[in-house]
């Protein structure tokens, strides 16, 4: 591979990274908002390389040609070390991805191989709000049903939302995946739902129900389930790689 080949790909690079990153959101498939500006950053400095480093050996090739002449060039004698690796033509398959392909978000696939991310223990919980239906996060709902002696959640109807993870007949995982700071750390807060319409994998819906019994509430015993009121699809939040509270969005059909 020459060298201007090689600051092709750089620049190839650099192009999808500024894609995925500046042009669209599609890096938050991966990493969490807060790597965006570095990705654009290193977007940047790619671009900037492959373009100096095409100048520069355009300059050198001419300075050579103008010393030698055509027919003393090193590759002429066997001393051309402008050539590269082979196996640097692999760089392409990433750039040509970055381009032209997005692979797909993480989601129900990668959910249902993970065990559930253990929830902190937590002391004191502060008084619920007295609104029906509750918005809640899946951590907390988690927490309050196996950590809350007071069993503040028991015959309240909760709101939650997530995408659909198929788990078996007569029930189904809703779920949030969370990135910490990339999809290689990754995990999942699930909280198992029964009854209602069981919709399509990754599908991202809201759902409204009351704690299902199992267990004793208030300890690590109780199930962390709901028995499902309304199960409504919606579009996926901004917030869709952290367990935050539902924000209110205009329902799908």
């Amino acid at each position: 591979m020459k060298r201007t080949l090689q600051s092709g790909l750089l620049v190839l690079c650099g192009l999808g990274l500024l894609r995925v990153s500046l042009v669209t959101d599609l890096c938050l498939r991966y990493v969490k908002e807060s790597m965006r500006p570095l990705l654009i950053a290193s977007g940047c400095v790619l671009v900037l390389l492959g373009v100096v480093g095409a100048v520069l050996d355009r300059k050198r090739q001419r300075r050579e040609y103008d010393t030698h002449g055509p027919d003393h060039s090193p590759a002429t004698h066997g001393h051309d070390h402008s050539q590269v690796p082979r196996v640097a033509w692999l760089l392409l398959l990433p750039a040509l991805s970055l381009l032209c392909y997005a692979p797909p978000a993480l989601g129900a696939y990668t959910a249902s191989r993970q065990p559930p991310e253990p929830i902190a223990r937590q002391g004191e919980f502060a008084p619920l709000a007295a609104v029906s239906p509750l918005p809640m996060t899946l951590s907390n709902f988690t927490s309050r049903v196996q950590q809350d002696r007071a069993r503040a959640i028991k015959g309240r109807t909760v709101l939650m939302t997530g995408i659909v993870t198929p788990h078996g007949k007569g029930s189904w995982d809703l779920t949030r995946i969370i990135i910490n700071c990339c999809a290689a750390d990754a995990q999942s807060v699930k909280v198992r739902v029964y009854g209602g319409p069981v919709l399509p994998a990754d599908t991202w819906v809201t759902v409204t129900g009351t704690w299902h019994r199992g267990g004793t509430l208030g300890t690590a015993s109780a199930a962390v389930a709901l028995d499902a009121r309304t199960v409504e699809k919606v579009p996926r939040p901004l917030n869709g790689y952290q367990d935050a509270l539902p924000l209110p969005t205009t329902r799908t059909p």
